[in-house]
């Protein structure tokens, strides 16, 4: 395609359809899997003390920042970068390499928690749940590479793309935000039928003590807050292109502190009925097997694959109980994964200059094909684990660290993105907010480095130096070095004319909302006027 074509940017017509939309993405498999064990594991009740700083100190904060960076720049993560400086544009693909491999092994996720669904129906797993999943239908083996195809995971993948490409190709508001607006409600109601169902089940009490009965003790505990960051830091969807992406379909004038609010708590709301449900459950399982609840509680693929089948075994009514929980899994983890790989998509058709269609076949279609070939096969599982463990341990973390040190404190880009929120929000932000992601940034730094050790020195649930070092380390280089590459990549002059268009009406909006008795050096941090030489000005080396 020329490059003075230019494709059509869409919109989200409403703010309601993006906050549906961005609700859609931080409400994933990880809220109802792994919130209410990182909770029943760090102080119970207690935790929800450090889970709720973490959230109004770094969760909230955070998603101000992108939300900024995608909808001043109107651009997609890498062009968003590259508007702070032309020698950030690498973090932006890095983010956005990071969306395509948790797209890749979601798929997969997704494709279990559907022939669950319907494995549920006749409770096809039998009296042995653990080894049916393990066993009958994953056909594990050793850990290894094999590219030996699984049939009964093939097909549900193939599925699994053909909806999530299909909604894509809709585009952002036929596609995204129907969809989001359609199965986030009805998510919530078929999760708000489980949880009073588990309510009732004998023995809920039980569980529901052993969530949430407070051990002020693990408050004093380093370990407990930095769970509490992490938690809140994996559920939000941020620092791997999502909601700059999203933010950057916003219309020009648009309450973004607002909408990150309603988002930031909704998706904790929805963590703590997660948890509601999930131990009144593991509660009556565990009555139900005279054990305590601490033999029956895990977190992840455990809970959901062989916890939730065997509970629905035990319980009365459990195939309609097990066909609910896992279309849960289903809608969250479809309203996630669509953003995931809406990133990747919007950055092709910007570089490139690419239609939506033929960007959303070519990467879209790109990551099904890896994922189909290596998903389905007797190594997906261990692939997923260890892509799953890196991807967001060292790469997502990696990426916001890189966010927070190069453009809040290297280049000093926090006042500028505090300007724009305020002129277009109605919460209004101040010197807290910059401290608030300085210090959130020094949390992460500690994450990192502690998780990047504790690989090297341990390495991971024993699995061999092949495995971690071929979907560990080795896909982490490849992302880093695909990310200095693509940088290198020139951008078209049209991408960069509207890019700069975009930011000169910005200017022009944080100049409007200023106070008119400003004199002297202006308040967006330049001098002059607010013509594009502002921009210019304010957006050196770009």
């Amino acid at each position: 395609m020329s490059s003075t074509t230019k494709p059509q940017r869409e919109v989200f017509v409403s703010r309601s359809a993006f906050i549906f939309a961005a609700i859609g993405s931080a409400v994933g498999l990880g809220n109802i899997w792994r919130f209410p064990y990182v909770t029943y594991d760090n102080g119970g009740g207690a935790f929800i003390i450090p889970y709720l700083v973490a959230l109004l100190t770094a969760g909230i904060p955070l998603l101000f920042f992108y939300y900024a960076m995608g909808h001043r720049s109107r651009g997609s993560a890498p062009l968003a970068y590259r508007m702070v400086h032309k020698t950030a544009e690498p973090i932006g693909w890095f983010a956005t390499g990071i969306a395509i491999v948790i797209g890749i092994y979601y798929a997969a996720i997704m494709a279990w928690a559907g022939s669950y669904m319907i494995f549920s129906l006749n409770e096809a797993w039998g009296d042995d749940a653990e080894g049916f999943f393990f066993g009958d239908y994953l056909k594990m083996g050793d850990p290894g590479i094999s590219l030996d195809f699984v049939p009964a995971v093939l097909i549900p993948v193939i599925i699994v793309w053909v909806l999530v490409l299909g909604i894509l190709l809709l585009g952002v508001q036929k596609g995204i935000a129907r969809f989001s607006k359609i199965f986030i409600p009805l998510l919530i109601v078929l999760f708000l039928a489980l949880v009073v169902r588990s309510l009732f089940l004998p023995g809920a009490a039980e569980g529901l003590n052993a969530l949430f009965t407070p051990d002020f003790g693990a408050l004093t505990d380093p370990a407990v807050w930095i769970a509490a960051y992490g938690q809140i830091f994996f559920s939000l969807s941020i620092a791997f292109g999502i909601m700059i992406t999203y933010a950057s379909y916003l219309k020009r004038k648009t309450n973004l502190t607002g909408a990150g609010l309603v988002v930031g708590f909704s998706n904790s709301a929805f963590e703590i009925l997660a948890g509601i449900g999930i131990f009144a459950a593991l509660g009556f399982m565990a009555t139900a097997q005279g054990s305590e609840v601490a033999d029956v509680a895990t977190d992840g693929i455990g809970l959901a694959f062989v916890g939730f089948p065997t509970l629905i075994s035990e319980m009365p009514g459990g195939p309609i109980f097990g066909f609910v929980f896992f279309a849960c899994l289903v809608f969250a983890g479809l309203t996630s994964m669509i953003s995931i790989v809406q990133v990747p998509i919007q950055a092709l058709r910007e570089k490139f200059r690419v239609g939506n269609k033929a960007s959303t076949i070519f990467v879209g279609g790109g990551m099904a094909v890896i994922s189909i070939l290596l998903m389905p096969t007797i190594t997906g599982l261990y692939a997923l684990d260890t892509m799953d463990a890196w991807a967001n341990n060292i790469g997502i973390v990696g990426s916001a660290v890189l966010a927070i040190v190069s453009v809040g404190w290297l280049l000093r880009k926090l006042p500028m993105f505090g300007r724009h929120l305020n002129a277009v929000s109605s919460f209004k932000l101040g010197i807290t907010w910059m401290i608030l992601i300085s210090i959130t940034g020094v949390v992460l730094i500690y994450m990192l480095i502690t998780q990047i050790i504790t690989f090297i020195t341990d390495g991971y649930e024993g699995y061999p130096g092949l495995i971690t070092g071929t979907f560990g380390w080795g896909m982490i280089g490849v992302l880093i070095v695909a990310a200095i590459v693509l940088s290198l990549v020139r951008w078209p002059k049209t991408t960069l004319a509207e890019m700069d268009s975009a930011i000169a009406d910005s200017v022009a909006n944080e100049n409007a909302a200023k106070p008119t008795t400003t004199t002297g050096t202006a308040a967006t941090g330049t001098t002059g006027t607010t013509t594009a030489g502002t921009t210019t000005n304010e957006n050196k080396g770009v």
